[in-house]
């Protein structure tokens, strides 16, 4: 992509043509979805019942409109027009791609075609990113010289050069879709106002959304749990539920899969992932962004897909290219074989610890080796899916005959993976475990025998604790000063006991006492020898008589309804059940904080007491305060740990040496009386997970359910937003917006709102979990009459930017060095000195006039992909950013909602330049978008006479772009007008 801030703006004879082409060579833009995911998108003539989907390019705009056009194209910025296309530069190597019995499946832009023997070195998530330029290529979005980069790539990729980026599909899950879904609706309404066609705003890329964050586990060990917590999903989420139905229905090319069916990311890779598109007779390969930062999960099935915020997500639904620096490529070689008892989720865990430490935050990763022969898809998926933890773009596992098989055992018809298998070996993307190594940035080495039981915890997913270790560490967490890997308890307080009644029943709990066992989330519920590896367990404990302490709160939360059809057919959920692990719905549960409240008297016993309660589940995530306010120890394990932990009711124990329980005989029970061999599992996952189990599955996906179907709905392609609305509002991103760009703000004077250490993630910017009885959000909802127990969560609230804003930084555990050590979503309203909540400071900073920032350390906004991280400080009246370092997604985040993230100088931050964020801070931006250059230094001055450089972070000139408009979705907006 030409850079946007430096190229001249096209000429207007060059636009015209351009547009005229787009109106001869297509019937429609939009491309209507299959009921089938794997056979692709077919372009096609609109019906006159769905011809207001569609936006008529020839459309004129209005007097006014096109005055406004063209003062923006005076800015000096080059519009990139969602739909302007002209003849592909590489249409001389389309190729067509026969069928083994005749026929051909259709064309393809053929690689080898090219005869560069460059392409041979690439890696093959590279391979991706080419063929989607040489694809694209029309010299206006996407030009030769792109191609000529990613080509280029050994070279190119360490000078961080920018490169456009087209993925073939949105991936969307509820918490994140409702507010994209709510920005679109936003967007219609204002190209409205601008005196522009609203049905411009409409996804012109196929967008998946599956609604599977709103369940919560109210109802736990009981039969009747999926339906009673279904029922209370219903009725706290019909108002949202209903809006993205209403969104189904609007915006066209929009897939929305109901409640009770699965975690997105399991279905995405059980059934939506398409490996290869055949979209109007031309062969592609399939890639996704996702609003959801495990979204990585489906590069174990070789697509390449990624998260990115939902003001991304947004931009590339509408037809925008995304602005990608070239990354570089770890290559990870693996060898070997999994140890017995060794389980997939040990090897993600040491996997993620590796990458961790050797620094992947911006790269890509991919797997090669002869041990990839030896590693189901299921465990390539695992692996892929905790990319976020290790920092990584993705986790890539390339196509090989394993990905094929796995084709077949979900269900996709043997057509299907035939014209898959054609297509990737044609086009030199299908790998032979024995061909030559590519080349790649960088190099990592996993001998699989050598990995071995682990968990990771208690409050980070990369701090991996070998089993045989587990005791020794618990101790030393206790013993240690508050942090990461300690609790500062003291000596005298760590063997207390505490008494309480539960049930009427006397009980005891302890320092490491398990309160919380959850089988959950999308990293092991795809993945059948964990999942009947747990039920194993389960069968062993109960054959030996041994039970889970009554409070501790087991749950079981499948991805998807073929995970309840194996563990029937194997006949081992009934054991599950036994020890309290019933199914109690299918989405994400614990992992996302929705595990529901645990009994009262457990919970005064906890908090009355100062307890370091734990929390064991299978998930990927077990930052502070996620997983439940109460449970301050975290840890993540496999499906058979978990239940292993709940038994043994404590995580300070050693496996090795001490016992988990008594058996009916008296016996005492041992880790490895209980522990399933491989052959075991492999046996049952054999003769227990069949074809057929994903096809009627996934027959009715979108078929719904009888509260689901019941949801009435307006047929109005306009939303009408209801001013009382606790769960839907109209949010301010473009309130007074005019065609003119506002160009770059001034940061003067401004106050620091919060100062922070290092290691600030996502978890604690923005809104998640329950909403707490006292905070500010709490009470607005309090003013609007909903009661506590209507209170909801965060999440199930991300439509309402009255309640985000109020939620913004109201982490419990939020430490902020301005409260001098205080823990808890506070801080200090400088000029007065109160000690006021985050967001009650922040609205007296912005009624008073004065701009804030916010003070950080490194990686700052690690973890999700949540929009809301980004919205929720610019609504606060944030300005700028100073860290370390910024997580990539969070911080191109921070560009698109109009924040400037600023970069210390290597060796300084807050602490070594003597700042106690008491002072004001002056930015010294250049005052013209076209003097801003990505990466340049800029001084930054405080009212004390304190004087450092910092480095501006927009990475490209993309971003640059976004900024001048005030942010990615204004950018949008002008773009679409502008290009009538």
């Amino acid at each position: 992509m030409a850079p946007i801030a430096t190229a001249l703006v096209r000429s207007q004879s060059r636009l015209s043509s351009s547009l005229s082409a787009v109106s001869s060579r297509y019937s429609c833009i939009s491309l209507f979805p299959s009921t089938d995911p794997t056979a692709g998108f077919t372009p096609c003539l609109p019906s006159p019942a769905s011809a207001r989907h569609f936006h008529d390019w020839r459309f004129p705009l209005s007097h006014r409109a096109a005055v406004r056009s063209s003062a923006a194209v005076a800015d000096g910025f080059e519009r990139r027009f969602a739909t302007a296309a002209t003849k592909n530069s590489y249409e001389g190597i389309l190729t067509p791609l026969a069928k083994p019995g005749g026929g051909e499946f259709g064309k393809y832009y053929s690689l080898p075609a090219l005869n560069d023997p460059r392409i041979d070195r690439l890696p093959f998530s590279i391979r991706i990113l080419l063929e989607s330029a040489i694809r694209n290529c029309d010299e206006f979005q996407v030009s030769e010289k792109d191609v000529e980069k990613i080509i280029e790539w050994e070279s190119s990729a360490p000078k961080q050069v920018e490169i456009p980026f087209k993925p073939a599909r949105v991936l969307l899950q509820d918490f994140t879709g409702v507010p994209a879904v709510v920005d679109l609706a936003c967007m219609r309404d204002a190209m409205n106002k601008l005196g522009s066609d609203s049905n411009k705003i409409n996804p012109l890329v196929p967008v998946d959304l599956v609604i599977d964050h709103s369940v919560q586990v109210d109802v736990a060990r009981s039969e009747n749990a999926v339906q009673a917590n279904m029922e209370l999903e219903f009725q706290r989420n019909k108002e949202r539920f209903a809006f993205l139905k209403w969104g189904s229905n609007a915006f066209h090319n929009m897939l929305v899969v109901p409640p009770g069916s699965g975690i997105v990311h399991q279905v995405n890779l059980e059934y939506l992932g398409r490996v290869v598109f055949n979209s109007g007779g031309i062969l592609y390969p399939d890639s996704v962004v996702g609003t959801d930062s495990h979204t990585t999960m489906i590069d174990g099935l070789g697509v390449a897909g990624w998260g990115v915020g939902g003001i991304e997500a947004e931009a590339a639904m509408l037809g925008q290219p995304m602005s990608l620096v070239l990354p570089g490529v770890v290559g990870f070689r693996l060898s070997g074989k999994l140890r017995n008892g060794v389980t997939a989720t040990d090897l993600v865990l040491t996997v993620t610890q590796m990458l961790r430490k050797h620094g992947v935050v911006g790269k890509f990763v991919e797997f090669y080796g002869e041990g990839m022969s030896e590693l189901p898809l299921a465990d390539r998926a695992t692996i892929a899916n905790m990319s976020p933890e290790y920092g990584a773009t993705m986790g890539f596992f390339p196509v090989d005959h394993v990905t094929l098989q796995y084709l077949k055992l979900t269900g996709r018809s043997d057509e299907t993976v035939a014209m898959i298998e054609s297509y990737l070996r044609a086009n030199k993307m299908f790998v032979d475990h024995s061909q030559a190594e590519r080349v790649y940035s960088s190099y990592l080495e996993l001998n699989l025998e050598e990995v071995e039981p682990c968990v990771s915890g208690p409050k980070r997913p990369h701090d991996r604790v070998p089993l045989k270790e587990m005791k020794e560490d618990w101790q030393s967490c206790l013993d240690n000063k508050s942090g990461f890997k300690g609790f500062a308890i003291p000596k005298e307080s760590q063997k207390k006991v505490v008494d309480f009644t539960f049930n009427g029943e006397p009980a005891k709990i302890k320092h490491g006492d398990v309160v919380i066992a959850a089988i959950t989330s999308c990293t092991n519920t795809s993945n059948p020898s964990v999942m009947l590896g747990a039920a194993l367990v389960a069968k062993k404990a109960c054959e030996l008589d041994l039970e889970v302490k009554p409070w501790i709160k087991t749950s079981l939360a499948p991805g998807s309804g073929v995970v309840t059809k194996y563990l029937e057919k194997s006949g081992l959920q009934k054991y599950l059940n036994q020890l309290g692990f019933h199914i109690v719905g299918y989405g994400c549960t614990t992992c996302i904080g929705n595990s529901g409240d645990i009994d009262e008297s457990i919970a005064s016993a906890i908090s009355q007491n100062d307890i370091v309660a734990a929390a064991v589940l299978s998930g990927n995530r077990n930052f502070e305060g996620r997983v439940h306010p109460l449970t301050r120890a975290n840890y993540l394990a496999s499906p058979p740990l978990v239940v292993a932990y709940a038994l043994a009711g404590t995580v300070d124990i050693d496996f090795d040496k001490e016992p988990i329980g008594t058996s009916k005989d008296g016996k005492k029970v041992y880790f490895n009386d209980i522990w399933p061999s491989n052959e075991e599992i492999a046996n049952v996952v054999q003769s227990s997970v069949l074809p057929d189990m994903f096809k009627s599955t996934y027959k009715a996906i979108t078929s719904g359910n009888p509260m689901w179907n019941q949801l009435q709905v307006s047929p109005s392609t306009l939303y009408s937003w209801d001013p009382l609305s606790t769960y839907i509002h109209e949010p301010p991103y473009f309130k007074d917006m005019t065609m003119s760009p506002p160009g770059p703000h001034p940061v003067k004077d401004a106050y620091c709102l919060l100062s922070f250490g290092d290691s600030i993630t996502t978890d604690h910017i923005s809104p998640a979990g329950s909403i707490h009885k006292d905070s500010p959000a709490a009470k607005y909802l309090m003013e609007r009459g909903v009661e506590k127990k209507d209170f909801n969560s965060y999440g199930s609230r991300r439509g309402n930017d009255e309640v985000m804003v109020r939620g913004t930084f109201a982490n419990i555990r939020l430490v902020n060095k301005l409260l001098k050590g205080e823990v808890g979503p506070k801080t200090i309203h400088i000029p007065s000195g109160e000690k006021l909540s985050v967001f009650d400071a922040a609205m007296q900073y912005r009624s008073a006039g004065h701009d804030t920032i916010i003070l950080a350390g490194a990686e700052y906004g690690s973890g999700s992909s949540r929009d809301w991280a980004a919205k929720g400080p610019m609504l606060l009246g944030v300005k700028a950013v100073i860290a370390k370092s910024f997580e990539r997604i969070h911080r191109s985040n921070l560009v698109g909602m109009g924040i400037v993230p600023l970069s210390f100088r290597s060796g300084e931050d807050a602490e070594t330049l003597g700042l106690t964020g008491h002072e004001r801070f002056t930015v010294h931006l250049p005052t013209t978008a076209s003097e801003i250059k990505p990466g340049q230094d800029v001084t930054v001055t405080t009212d004390n006479g304190k004087t450092f450089t910092c480095t501006v972070r927009f990475d490209t000139e993309v971003e640059l772009a976004y900024y001048n408009h005030g942010g990615i979705l204004p950018f949008v907006i002008r773009n679409l007008i502008g290009a009538n």
